[in-house]
């Protein structure tokens, strides 16, 4: 059920933000990919693990570095961001120890990142000629 409901949400969220205008700034998916990635370190801190915290931290700046050089140089690398946060999520358990987590996180999350990673692959906008 949280694959179904993560692609169904993907599809949902990419639409209505080509629809009302959101995507027209390039920001919107490198944005999105920086929320998505801070997810696992509020987990972190929910479940009080230190070790999770830094390894969690350590993985979004990485996630944040891949969308701010996809926003400023090539915006293809904001779309492997998401699809790569996709397959992170396949992983991250035997990974990270990570308390926090709901149990239905990772393929909810999963499933919702390669969705939308794919939507700006097959239906970019054009920014510049960046993408």
């Amino acid at each position: 059920m949280p694959f179904a409901v993560g692609i169904v949400l993907g599809v949902l969220v990419c639409t209505f933000a080509r629809g009302v205008g959101f995507d027209r700034d390039r920001s919107f998916y490198p944005t999105v990919l920086i929320v998505v990635a801070w997810y696992y370190v509020l987990f972190a801190v929910m479940g009080g693990s230190s070790r999770a915290l830094v390894v969690e931290v350590a993985a979004m700046t990485l996630f944040g570095l891949c969308a701010v050089a996809g926003f400023k140089y090539q915006f293809w690398l904001v779309v492997a961001g998401l699809a790569a946060h996709g397959v992170f999520d396949a992983f991250h358990g035997s990974l990270v120890n990570n308390p926090g987590i709901p149990e239905w996180w990772p393929a909810f999350c999963g499933s919702i990142d390669v969705t939308m990673g794919a939507f700006v692959a097959v239906f970019p906008r054009r920014y510049g000629r960046t993408i």
